[in-house]
């Protein structure tokens, strides 16, 4: 098994210790040799773990003393891992994800050797394909590199276009998780300038892009997050107009785009720059749910081969030709309909319920895709007080600030609810609005 699948194992037992500090026990973590040892890796693997858990703010490092679960961060843990599973799981896909994996495990004890297709060249090739009808770029099968999940395969593009160390742009607000993979690889972060309506400033964007180094761009395809607002194709013209002029790197986020509550338009960001410099990142996780970890991006760099290939990812083949089939015979697609109209639903219940137990005291809009909502505190205080609304599972919410390196929305929330149990997002959402009220003897208004 490759290194990149042992981080992920010494971090699930990490994480199973957090939960563990959640429920009152003990916050001191083991020591990297004292893990090394016990789960028979190397200190380089568990030092990884660490580093991807500390920089989420649920691990702290004291030197001399070890690794600590910090009280801030216990509560609202098993909340927001309950709650991001409960996003990933889409258990009538993972169904039939199971189902293909049985049959062809059954055709493949029963073929002979050297007869059998590989899950990996027939899943590179039905992505392909995939891409190239959704766009007006043309892909092969040779510029699709597979990784076992999103960290791994964003650290090993990196690495191949040499970007240690330059200066990266990216839309704002950003994915929390995808800032924090930047920041690790020591990529100087900058954050696109926005208009008082949350759209890019494309005025601000070209002078930056003229008096700063930027290496790479990391936008959305069509649809944003956390914000959930649709880029109009005027921007994305514009800002491939702007792309024209610089040797940048457009890696565009493509994460999101298959959850618009509508079908997803048919023009995306890479509809208009130039290919050579086009990287499209996209994850089976996304599409089919926590049974599929694995990520990928699209790309014509001659290196980008070379490089995936030294790190020779090990990836279940007959999980790649279970996820191949049902792309091509078009499950993925049927099933992508029906989660479009239950996000939607649950998008309409979740604003709806806002209004009537917060209304007044935060400012949203309805978003066009996605499972997360956007608000604005209209009576900002201090974020220490909204971390006892993080308690409970049904209501996941995250402090706006997150989503920036530069200190932007800090009256922000991102809410997310899972869509079940709708009497506990009740609950949620009146200890929200407990924290949320102005309490006497402070000031409604401090800042964090």
């Amino acid at each position: 098994m490759g290194r990149e699948f042992a981080y992920q194992s010494v971090y699930r037992y990490l994480q199973a210790l957090i939960d563990e500090a959640a429920r009152g026990g003990e916050r001191r973590l083991p020591s990297l040799r004292a893990l090394s040892r016990h789960l028979r890796v190397s200190l380089a693997t568990v030092q990884t773990a660490y580093g991807l858990l500390e920089h989420e703010g649920r691990v702290l490092s004291v030197p001399k003393s070890g690794y600590f679960v910090p009280a801030g961060a216990i509560t609202g843990v098993t909340a927001t891992a309950e709650s991001d599973q409960a996003m990933l799981a889409h258990p009538a896909m993972e169904r039939a994800l199971f189902a293909h994996e049985r049959r062809l495990a059954r055709q493949r004890a029963r073929s002979l050797p050297g007869t059998q297709s590989s899950g990996e060249v027939r899943l590179r090739h039905v992505l392909a394909e995939r891409y190239t009808r959704s766009s007006r770029q043309s892909w092969r099968a040779e510029d699709v590199h597979l990784g076992p999940d999103m960290q791994a395969l964003l650290e090993t593009l990196l690495e191949a276009l040499a970007l240690h160390g330059s200066t990266v742009l990216v839309a704002s607000p950003c994915c929390w998780r995808l800032l924090r993979v930047l920041q690790r690889f020591g990529l100087h972060v900058l954050e696109m300038p926005v208009d008082n309506h949350g759209s890019p400033d494309l005025g601000s964007l070209a002078r930056l892009l003229g008096r700063e180094s930027v290496r790479m761009m990391v936008m959305p395809s069509c649809l944003g997050m956390p914000t959930g607002r649709l880029m109009s194709q005027q921007d994305q013209r514009q800002i491939a107009h702007l792309l024209a002029s610089h040797p940048v790197w457009l890696l565009e986020n493509d994460l999101d785009s298959e959850h618009c509550f509508d079908t997803p338009p048919g023009a995306r960001l890479r509809d208009w720059v130039d290919q050579r410099w086009l990287l499209v990142l996209g994850s089976l996780q996304a599409l089919v749910g926590a049974e599929a970890p694995y990520a990928y991006v699209l790309g014509l760099h001659g290196t980008l081969g070379e490089r995936f290939s030294r790190r020779a990812f090990q990836l279940p083949p007959v999980r790649q030709q279970a996820l191949a089939q049902m792309l091509s015979n078009g499950e993925v697609d049927g099933q992508l309909s029906r989660r479009r109209l239950e996000l939607r639903k649950r998008m309409d219940h979740l604003c709806h319920q806002l209004n009537v137990c917060l209304g007044g005291k935060l400012a949203f809009d309805m978003p066009d895709g996605g499972y997360v909502l956007w608000v604005r505190m209209l009576e900002p205080i201090a974020l220490d007080r909204v971390s006892p609304a993080l308690s409970g599972p049904a209501l996941q919410v995250l402090a706006g600030a997150r989503f920036s390196v530069q200190g932007r929305y800090q009256h922000y929330l991102a809410l997310t609810w899972a869509g079940d149990r709708p009497e506990a997002l009740s609950e949620a959402l009146y200890r929200l609005k407990q924290v949320l009220a102005p309490r006497r003897g402070r000031q409604a208004g401090s800042k964090s």
